[in-house]
């Protein structure tokens, strides 16, 4: 089932740790070439590494999703380097997380910038070279892209128009082949929110398990197109 996907290319923004992190191993394990990007080059290289030890399937960036002239220079790395773009993953987001009486305009704007502009930036970028491979997006949005919460204002806000935009952007590309597809994961035992993930947390979904979401969606025949998919912990923390 994998054969189709050997020597395809990935980006991933946000893919040096946590969910992204998660997905790059996966795809590297099917046979793609994987860039990643951080905020921190550093970062970036240092994942590279720890991902894999054969330069010519990975790729470290360092990229800013909330500009779109990083994000510019971040495709055109990818395709300078591999020669084509097969799949983006828009993964990259922070979380800022209080009332709406003390939660600050840097807050609400950090979140925005990165878990809505950024993607938006990062599709932007990429929209040409994933209609000469007729690609794919997969956008990673949140269940609190459709369940609000107290303290969740500009986090709720950044996800639910998230949720909004990938499915709109679905229906404007698939006439392009380019096919786009949102996951919205609940609990993840990730570095998010500068939690470290620990034995606590194996009831969650587990970076590995979304990459295994990806490979299952990219795997999925081409007639069929999986436009939103939701997934949670199995059972509740004990």
């Amino acid at each position: 089932m994998t054969k189709h996907l050997t020597n395809k290319v990935a980006y991933i923004t946000g893919g040096s740790k946590g969910i992204g992190f998660g997905i790059a191993q996966t795809l590297l394990a099917a046979g793609m070439k994987v860039a990643i990007s951080s905020r921190s080059p550093e970062a970036a290289e240092k994942a590279a590494k720890q991902l894999s030890a054969d330069d010519n399937n990975i790729l470290a960036i360092g990229s800013d999703v909330s500009s779109l002239v990083s994000e510019s220079a971040a495709i055109k790395a990818v395709t300078d380097r591999f020669g084509q773009l097969d799949v983006l993953v828009a993964n990259a987001g922070v979380g800022h997380f209080a009332p709406i009486e003390t939660l600050s305009e840097a807050d609400w704007k950090s979140t925005i910038d990165t878990n809505l502009t950024g993607v938006f930036n990062s599709v932007k970028a990429s929209i040409e070279p994933l209609k000469q491979t007729k690609g794919y997006i997969i956008t990673i949005a949140s269940l609190a892209g459709t369940n609000f919460f107290a303290n969740g204002a500009a986090y709720n806000a950044s996800k639910f128009g998230l949720v909004g935009f990938s499915q709109a952007i679905m229906l404007d590309l698939r006439q392009h082949g380019i096919k786009v597809t949102t996951i919205m994961p609940g609990s993840v035992a990730t570095y998010f929110n500068d939690h470290t993930p620990s034995d606590a947390d194996a009831w969650k979904i587990q970076p590995e398990d979304i990459g295994q979401l990806v490979f299952d969606l990219l795997n999925m025949h081409p007639r069929t197109l999986p436009s939103k998919v939701e997934v949670r912990p199995a059972m509740p923390k004990s």
